[in-house]
């Protein structure tokens, strides 16, 4: 495994894959186990924040209330073969908050600016936009190369 301060040809990698991607998988504690979710995200340029919506009903919300520890998977997979030797992988560690008041606001422009097909949604008074606090990267490509960062 490589630090990615030793290889900062990665972070134009990484930026370039959250932007291209819409969807990622977040997993939240259920009882001691995963609960994955689809979830449509946006990141920060320097990627130590994601932000992602969802409505107060939804069992991931619950589950962020009583943990907020989350983890996320962005892929560019496409389900083919040859996704074995070029598909890349991120998992993402961090912590989620609500947010609320002006920072919900500015949130969500910087969130609709990349989904804004879900403006409506995010307007629902149910609608809770949650900021993930990023903690830790892990890149995987070539289905074995494993590159970590750590933000302090």
């Amino acid at each position: 495994m490589n630090a990615m301060n030793e290889s900062p040809e990665i972070l134009p990698q990484l930026q370039e894959l959250f932007s291209s991607q819409r969807l990622a998988v977040l997993a939240t504690d259920h009882g001691g186990h995963p609960y994955a979710s689809l979830v449509a995200f946006a990141a920060s340029a320097d990627l130590r924040e994601l932000f992602f919506a969802t409505t107060r009903d939804t069992r991931k919300f619950a589950n962020l209330q009583v943990n907020p520890r989350v983890s996320l998977l962005i892929d560019n997979r496409v389900n083919q073969v040859t996704d074995f030797s070029t598909a890349v992988a991120v998992t993402v560690l961090g912590s989620s908050t609500e947010l609320t008041g002006p920072s919900r606001r500015a949130g969500s422009a910087f969130y609709l600016a990349k989904h804004p097909h879900l403006a409506e949604f995010v307007a629902a008074p149910s609608c809770a936009l949650l900021r993930v606090q990023v903690q830790s990267l892990f890149l995987v490509s070539r289905f074995q190369n494993v590159v970590e960062y750590h933000f302090s």
